[in-house]
């Protein structure tokens, strides 16, 4: 005897965690806004999600895709008092056209790992960090279950968080919430990969950079790149939590484990601590 058919009016009309393909879904959580107006109408809730990964796609390491991400990152370090995490950066961000939208210089704090296992440990490390404001990844070599680990961890947390891969795995499994692919130089072309709702079949297109920075670029192209000063800034006693992220991140993994860096590092990860200023 076949069951009996539920009316349906029984059936909730929402769902938690589900979604009409055709129409945008809800995003769970907090989200910062990008502030380009035609990237955040794309995007559920408005903003990049806070507490899971967000997959930036890129050819290759460029220094436009920190247009994207400042304006969330100067407001995430305006609503922590710990620094942005930058794990294994292809180079220094430009510490003027930083400041210009927010973000100083002395709050970011760099750690580089020679081995593809070092560079997701020290990630995690970092996520379950409590006194870190963001953390941006450039992992192209991370494994699937390295991913969704470091996706939990973010979750739990909390925590802001942007992984760099090259263009070679769009095709592959992500448990990212938000997927882009951006290209261009001047002007932008943001792709949406995934996200919580139909497929977007055009790139969002960003115009140029304000003025402004325009002018920083170019100054940071046409001179030589130096050794950086010391940043003038008061030296600060780590709180715990970052006195354990800058231990471990010097000492390395538990026995068995991968070591993050071998003694050279040191001395530029403890520099790089001593730069973050936290309000008094």
């Amino acid at each position: 005897m076949p069951s009996p058919r539920l009316p349906e009016a029984s059936f909730p009309l929402h769902l938690p965690h589900v979604w009409s393909g055709s129409e945008m879904g809800a995003q769970e959580g907090i989200c910062a806004p990008s502030t380009h107006a035609c990237l955040d109408a794309q995007l559920p809730g408005n903003g990049w999600p806070v507490g899971g990964v967000v997959e930036v796609l890129q050819a290759q390491p460029e220094d436009h895709v920190w247009r994207l991400l400042l304006p969330a990152l100067g407001q995430a370090v305006q609503a922590h008092a710990g620094p942005v995490v930058l794990i294994n950066a292809p180079r220094e961000p430009f510490g003027p056209g930083l400041k210009a939208h927010g973000l100083p210089a002395e709050r970011l704090l760099s750690i580089h790992a020679d081995k593809p296992s070092a560079r997701v440990w020290a990630t995690e490390q970092a996520l379950r960090c409590a006194d870190v404001a963001a953390v941006l990844a450039w992992l192209p070599q991370v494994k699937s279950a390295e991913l969704r680990r470091l996706h939990l961890a973010s979750h739990q947390q909390e925590r802001m968080f942007f992984v760099f891969r090259p263009l070679h795995v769009q095709a592959d499994a992500s448990p990212a919430r938000l997927r882009v692919m951006v290209e261009g130089h001047e002007a932008l072309k943001v792709h949406i990969l995934k996200r919580r709702g139909p497929p977007l079949a055009s790139p969002v297109l960003l115009a140029a950079q304000t003025g402004r920075l325009a002018e920083l670029l170019q100054a940071r192209k046409g001179r030589a790149a130096p050794p950086q000063a010391a940043l003038p800034v008061k030296p600060i006693t780590p709180t715990p939590s970052l006195a354990h992220l800058a231990t471990a991140a010097i000492k390395g993994p538990a026995p068995g484990q991968q070591k993050i860096k071998e003694e050279s590092n040191v001395e530029r990860i403890a520099s790089a601590l001593d730069r973050i200023a936290l309000p008094g």
